[in-house]
């Protein structure tokens, strides 16, 4: 028979961690027809020679739930190899919700997610009220890579329970039709569900985002869903302090565990300098969950992110931002920035441990008033010793005289060398928190599957090509289930990323693009050394281009 591909002279590196060999693989009908020395002919032949052959990666931590709307082809993941994304995490999402609620949803998003209300207004369509709905809405697109759902708890408590969900736990009777439709929506293949107990996840009106208000009782009700299927995953916003696992959220983290009877993910896991054994800590005592199937998630990433103070979602942990959130019209905010009191309580709010130890990790990076120019480059902490002023004052002086227009950068965790070495060789925790659709305006970290390969693997040694793929591939693949992707086999469907290994990488600082709805700007992080992106046998990305190719598929559990 003819082959509708076969992949030429490659290093096939397959996924499960085992040694790399020298293969052709062959594919047919979307699947992996044939790894070895293939003598059939073909429809088409990619010399694959000095490229790496390795099973597409799999994102499991992403925000693509809007943008799957106008952008198919799921940029910028499926420039980086990506064929699998896992969307609906961290509680939130835009499914289920009727047609009444569309505004509280979207809302949601732009506060916990970082997503222009303009965006999301202009692009979401809007072809779906229940979760399967929305699921089969994905799939009718016909998407370019592969989509996969975790079913969010806020926009299901919504839609049982109204407004009330943003102030109070579900009663039995409302808890019982929440389960419900979380079953529903694993019966029709979501993958498990999120929620979140962080606090900067302020929803609607500046309350708490509704799955926050979740009591054990409906967590165990929602749990057990997953238990009587036996199938599944949760993913939750845990750490309070990133990096920083308490008491309280241990025990939440082995309830969870119980209560399922499933993996349970979790988040932040990020290194911290301020807080310079926080992770060390953090492992020790989820030691005893990780055993039972917890997961701590990090990023191989320097977290760095571009503050953009119409949106400030970098400083929505500090309890004095909450009048920020309360009315994000521009001139309310200016009042807020202005006010001295906000300001004293801004600083006592600084003297906890925080998500930035000093003003010397706040850098300005552009700004619009020209009589500001000459504090571009430098940080605020520069900046205030030059004034004679303190951090506080100093900052939000800067962004009043600049009409909130000054585009600032936030350094903050994963910057140590020693420790993110301890972080990638330890198996237990996952690679993932690119965040891929979301905090479009602050920063994207949805290249970090190249980052990995280029800086990790191949620049600094800490872990072979071998690991850097499995960590990619399988290892999230089996998390949530999507036992037929994450390995390069025979039978498998064809996804394959081919990459050279000698030039694979990505940088941590991101460009800015104007091509989201209404033509306003996101970060994105170009690749480098991604050959192609094969989605179910089709080349999506091939050697610096997208594809026509619409062959991605909505995964179902």
């Amino acid at each position: 028979m003819s082959y509708d591909l076969v992949i030429k002279n490659g290093t096939v590196v397959d996924g499960t961690g085992a040694k790399r060999y020298q293969a052709d693989v062959a594919i047919h009908d979307g699947h992996v027809a044939e790894i070895g020395k293939v003598t059939e002919g073909a429809k088409r032949t990619i010399d694959a020679h000095g490229l790496v052959v390795a099973p597409g990666f799999v994102d499991p931590h992403t925000h693509y739930d809007a943008q799957i709307c106008w952008d198919g082809a799921v940029t910028p993941s499926s420039w980086h190899g990506v064929t699998s994304v896992v969307m609906g995490n961290c509680g939130v999402g835009i499914a289920p919700c009727k047609p009444e609620t569309r505004e509280i949803a979207m809302k949601d998003l732009v506060n916990v997610e970082g997503i222009p209300f303009d965006v999301l207004n202009k692009g979401i369509t809007w072809d779906w009220e229940t979760f399967p709905q929305f699921m089969d809405a994905a799939a009718a697109r016909k998407p370019s890579l592969n989509l996969a759902f975790i079913a969010p708890l806020t926009p299901f408590r919504h839609y049982v329970m109204g407004e009330a969900s943003m102030d109070r736990a579900a009663t039995p009777a409302e808890t019982a039709k929440i389960a419900a439709l979380i079953g529903e929506a694993m019966d029709a293949g979501a993958l498990g569900f999120s929620s979140t107990t962080l606090n900067q996840h302020i929803g609607y009106e500046a309350k708490p985002l509704a799955c926050r208000n979740a009591s054990r009782e409906e967590l165990k009700a929602y749990a057990g869903e997953l238990k009587r299927r036996n199938k599944g995953a949760i993913e939750i916003a845990l750490t309070r302090q990133v990096g920083v696992l308490e008491q309280d959220q241990c025990e939440l983290l082995d309830f969870l565990l119980d209560a399922s009877g499933r993996p349970v993910t979790f988040i932040a896991l990020f290194d911290r300098d301020d807080i310079p054994e926080a992770v060390r800590d953090t492992l020790r005592r989820a030691a005893p969950m990780i055993a039972k199937g917890a997961r701590p998630q990090t990023s191989p990433l320097p977290l760095t992110r571009e503050v953009d103070m119409n949106n400030p979602f970098s400083f929505a942990s500090f309890p004095s931002w909450k009048r920020v959130f309360a009315d994000t019209d521009k001139e309310a905010q200016k009042k807020v920035y202005a006010d001295k009191t906000f300001r004293d309580q801004f600083r006592h709010d600084l003297k906890n441990p925080t998500g930035f130890s000093n003003w010397g990790r706040i850098g300005v990076y552009a700004v619009k008033n020209p009589a500001l120019k000459a504090m571009e480059g430098h940080s605020i902490a520069d900046i205030a010793q030059k004034q004679g002023k303190d951090g506080v004052d100093t900052f939000l002086d800067l962004v009043l005289a600049d009409n909130l227009q000054c585009e600032l950068t936030m350094a903050s965790w994963n910057t140590r060398e020693d420790r993110m070495r301890e972080l990638l060789n330890n198996k237990a925790i996952l690679m993932a928190l690119g965040d891929g659709g979301a905090h479009v305006d602050m920063l994207c970290d949805a290249g970090y599957p190249t980052y990995l390969l280029g800086t990790w693997v191949r620049e600094k040694e800490a872990i072979t090509l071998e690991e850097g793929v499995r960590k990619l591939t399988s290892d999230p693949a089996d998390l949530f289930g999507l036992k037929d992707r994450g390995r390069l086999v025979e039978g498998a469907p064809a996804d394959v990323a081919i990459f050279d290994a000698d030039s694979i990488g990505s940088s941590n600082h991101g460009e800015r693009r104007y091509d989201l709805p209404g033509g306003a700007k996101r970060i994105v992080m170009p690749s480098r050394g991604v050959e192609y992106t094969i989605v179910n046998g089709a080349p999506t990305w091939e050697q610096g281009k997208l594809t026509e190719a619409k062959a991605g598929k909505v995964l179902r559990g």
